[in-house]
Parts: C-alpha cells; structure tokens; sequence
C-alpha cells in the first residue's frame, strides 16, 4: 500500500493501527517509557516545592522542561530529516537514560538544589527536543495514510495513558518511598523504548544520488517551506493561540494542589492522572465528534473545555470538583491537540516532514514555556486565582479572533513527489556548488486568460519557495502583450536538483492547470541560467519540458 496516497480515515476504526505490528509494538513502549517521564515530571514539581516554596520557581520546572524544545526542536527537525531516524532515536533515548540515573542518584543522596533541579530538568528536555520531531515523523512509515488520524489520536491517547498511570504512581511512590523513586523508575523505563527500536528495522529512505543538506541549511529551507505553506503557517498560528493559555493550568497545578486544595503529593497524582483519564476518554470520542464537527469546530471545542477547567481551579476548592475539572482538562486537551498534530502532518511531504514538525514543536513548546513563566509571575504578583481567570479570558477570545484561520487544509492535496521533471542536461560546468542559478519559464496567455493565470502563478510562486527557490517573479513582455516570462533563483545547481525531487503530484496539478492556459504552438519554453565565475560564462539550455525542469 502506497502510505503517501492521501485517502479518508473518517471510516477508520479508532484501533485500526494496532493491526500494524511495528506501530503496535513501539506504542506500547513508547507509553511504558512516558510512564517514567510523567513520574519524572510529577517528581521534579514537588521536588521543587519542598526545595523552594515559590510559585515562579515551580512553573520554571515546567518552563525548563518545555523551553529545550522551543529552542532546539527546528536543529532536532533539521538533523531528523538527514540523518537515519531510528538510529537518532536509540541514541538520544540512551543519553536520556544516563542523565536520569544521575538525577536518581543525586536525589537519592540529599544532593539536590533548585538549581540543579532546573539544569537536569533542563537536559532531559533538550532530549525529547530530539526524539519529538523523529518520533512524529516515522508515524507515517509505520501506518498506511488512510490511518495516520487514527494513529495520532492513538499516539496522544498513549501519552495520556501514561499519563493517567505515571502521575499517580509517582505521587504514591513518593509518599511510601521516598522522592528518588520516580526519578529512579523513569531511568529505567527507557529501556523499553531503546528495546523497541533496536528491534523496528523500518523502510529505508528513498534513496537519492545527491548528497545530504547541511543542518543550517537543512533549517533554512525548513522555515522557507513553512512560510510558503498555508496550510502548516494557519496551523502553528491556531497552535500559539491555544498553548499560550492552557499552559496556564499545567504550569500551575502543583501549587494549586497544594495551596489552593491543601492537598499533598498523592492529590497532585491524582489531579494529573484524571488529565490523562480525560484524555483517553477524549482520544476516544474524537473519532466520533471530529467528522460531525469538523476540525475548527472541535479545536473551539476543547479551547472552550479547558477555559471552563481553569475557571473552576480558580473559583473552587473541592479537591472532587478539582479531579472533574481535570477529566474536562483532558478530554479538551485531546480534542485541540490531536486536531492541530493531524492538521501539521497533513500540510507535509515527507522530505520536510521532521522540520515541519519541529515546527510545530517550537510554537507548542514555545508558547507552553513562555506562558508557564507568565502565568507564573502574574500568580506570584496577584494570585493564582487571578491568573488562572486571566487565562481563561484569553483563551475565549482566542477562538473568534483566530476563526478564519482554518485547519487540514492539507488532507486532500497529494505530496507523494511526482518526479515528473526530466533530469536536467546542461553544456557546461554543472558542479553541484555553482550558484546561484535562474530559471526562466516563457508563456502565451490570451487576453481573456490573464487574470485566471495571474491567480495561478500566484499560487506556484509558493510552490516553487516552498520547494527552494529564493526569489521568485512573473513579467510581462512591454512590446509583446500576453508574453509573461517566470523568473526564480535558487542558491545553487544543486539545489535545483534537490527542487526536481521535492516537485509533489498537486504542484504537479497546478503546473498542468497553467500549461493548459499556454497558447503557444509549444510547450512553455525553459531555460536555465547558471552564475559567471573565473573559469566558465554563462550557460543555458532551452527546452520544451512542461512548467520547469
């Protein structure tokens, strides 16, 4: 089965990816593994509590935790898009697995400070900065697309099974043995996911006759394609704004439950574990809510969900009322979060799959960061009560100030790669370093045709930045009405190369859409322009392949 084919999954069974054995077998490990993160995760904030009793400095645990991925996600997605993705994976989840066992050890030992605190929680952070962009991008290796939907709800659900489990196992931990033991259990639950991987061989990559992109340049080329794509640059603004408010209750749940609901580390599990009850319970009928609401309608949904769950943390004080609101937190969660992760990874080809995500990553990460230390200082300065309400009010109007931006705008377009453009063949010199280079594409358009084609070329000129192109324009011939030329630059002769291969079958279609609209007794006229340097002029070729080539 084709897994780049685009098809519909609001058919598709919930459980539907478990019958794909390498899915089914890295789900299990991965939630086994965040079972030990959320251990870990409920151990540094009530750590931080009995080391330094300061609102701000709690949420910085939080803020620590999610600011690596902020900072690091765009490189993690660069190198995850060059490199083999499994084996980044092993090594890095290693690397997790020796900086928790010493922070198992420090704990244990009475050596910690809030300092250190923050540091350890600091580098396990720029560790899933790493394996988040790689993670998300093999999903679609390991199912067809008509089940990427349901996988990502699946992937979501395992992480708030784990959640459900790894909150209130750490809170009865700590009260029966100690703080270490989270600490402890999350170094070794890395083993699961280590195990998993080394036994997942997975497809290889296309293979390619062009060297691989360097990481600065690889990152570059990442950002150009988000801001040339309307799909994924609508999804990371509805991102931002949702994550920025809804930080708000998980950066100050630890002392919500200790001050507000006078609560002690086992109340705290169990407000995290009600999260990440709601969240399956929401995984669940998301397949059922999704296709009636659509996803603009569910994503308003659940940021209408989780306004009413901060108001009622901030108004009320029955820890009962407090394990609803957090059932409501978690199914709201699911609902915006899976919605945003299906919209990202349909807006992507796989080429740029890692550092579209790593996008996506940095303004999740990155609004979650900057709001947990806002949140936290307005907590600090007027209460948390207060800052709780301010976020709700954020968060509610949030919804009709970002109504027009829409999601999935991605799902019907193919971006399997067409490889409808011949190989290029040049006279002179074509090292793959010369550059920059200029395509010229010549068109006849009919009068009546101008404004249809001028539409279109709009619409390429995205297509060819998204794909590397530099600069782009469309002129018209001053003595020759309807004689348009397209001109666009890439950096280098490689880079032209690499713009053959990333050509996807729905750029493909709106190249066909304006040579339907040429009238010229050829095909649009090519031509490639390579830079002067010492030892060679200019060279060009012209051609009647189809749009470029």
């Amino acid at each position: 089965m084709d897994r780049e084919k685009a098809g519909s999954d609001s058919a598709v069974s919930p459980w539907a990816p478990f019958r794909e054995n390498a899915f089914a077998v890295l789900w299990v490990a991965t939630v086994i593994s965040n079972v030990g993160t959320w251990m870990n995760d409920v151990g540094s904030g009530w750590l931080m509590t009995t080391l330094v009793l300061d609102p701000f400095m709690v949420a910085l645990v939080q803020a620590a935790t999610t600011a690596p991925i902020f900072l690091l996600a765009l490189p993690a997605g660069a190198v995850a898009d060059i490199v083999d993705r499994r084996k980044l994976l092993i090594l890095v989840n290693g690397l997790m697995a020796s900086t928790a066992a010493v922070l198992a050890g420090l704990v244990a030992l009475d050596r910690m400070t809030a300092e250190l605190l923050l540091l350890f929680t600091f580098l396990l952070g720029a560790g899933a900065a790493f394996i988040a962009p790689a993670w998300q991008a093999i999903v679609p290796q390991l199912v067809p697309r008509e089940k990427l939907a349901a996988a990502i709800a699946l992937n979501s659900m395992g992480v708030n099974v784990s959640r459900a489990i790894g909150p209130a196992l750490a809170g009865a931990l700590i009260v029966s043995l100690g703080v270490a033991a989270p600490f402890a259990l999350n170094a070794l639950s890395f083993v699961a996911i280590v195990a998993a991987l080394v036994w997942w061989r997975g497809e290889p990559p296309r293979a390619s006759p062009l060297p691989q992109e360097r990481i600065g340049e690889a990152m570059l080329i990442g950002l150009r394609y988000a801001w040339n794509s309307a799909p994924l640059r609508d999804t990371l603004l509805r991102a931002a704004a949702f994550f920025v408010f809804a930080s708000a209750y998980w950066a100050l749940l630890p002392v919500i439950a200790r001050t507000l609901l006078q609560g002690d580390a086992r109340l705290y599990g169990v407000l995290l574990g009600c999260v990440g009850i709601g969240a399956v319970l929401g995984a669940l009928l998301l397949t059922k809510v999704k296709p009636h609401l659509g996803p603009d309608r569910t994503v308003a949904a659940g940021t209408l969900g989780t306004a009413t769950t901060l108001c009622a943390f901030a108004l009320v004080t029955n820890p009962y009322v407090a394990a609803l609101a957090s059932l409501l937190a978690g199914l709201s969660w699911i609902f915006v979060l899976s919605s945003l992760h299906v919209s990202a990874q349909t807006a992507l080809p796989n080429w740029v799959r890692a550092r579209g995500l790593s996008l996506f990553l940095t303004v999740f990460f990155g609004a979650m960061a900057a709001g947990s230390a806002f949140w936290g200082k307005i907590a600090t300065e007027f209460g948390i009560p207060v800052a709780l309400l301010a976020a709700a009010g954020g968060a509610l109007m949030a919804i009709p100030l970002t109504w027009r931006v829409r999601l999935n705008q991605g799902e019907a377009l193919d971006l399997a790669p067409s490889m409808h453009w011949p190989a290029p063949v040049i006279a002179s010199d074509g090292r793959p370093d010369r550059g920059p280079v200029m395509t010229t594409v010549e068109y006849r358009i009919a009068a009546e045709d101008t404004a249809a084609f001028l539409r279109l070329t709009a619409e390429l000129s995205a297509a060819r930045r998204r794909n590397g192109a530099m600069q782009w324009g469309i002129m018209e011939d001053a003595a020759v009405p309807g004689h348009f030329t397209e001109v666009f630059f890439e950096a280098s002769w490689l880079a032209h190369l690499r713009h053959h291969e990333r050509v996807t079958v729905a750029d493909r279609a709106l190249q066909d859409r304006i040579r339907a609209l040429h009238r010229g007794d050829v095909l649009p006229t090519v031509r490639h322009f390579l830079a002067t340097d010492d030892e060679s002029a200019v060279a060009s070729r012209v051609s009647p392949d189809p749009i470029a080539g």
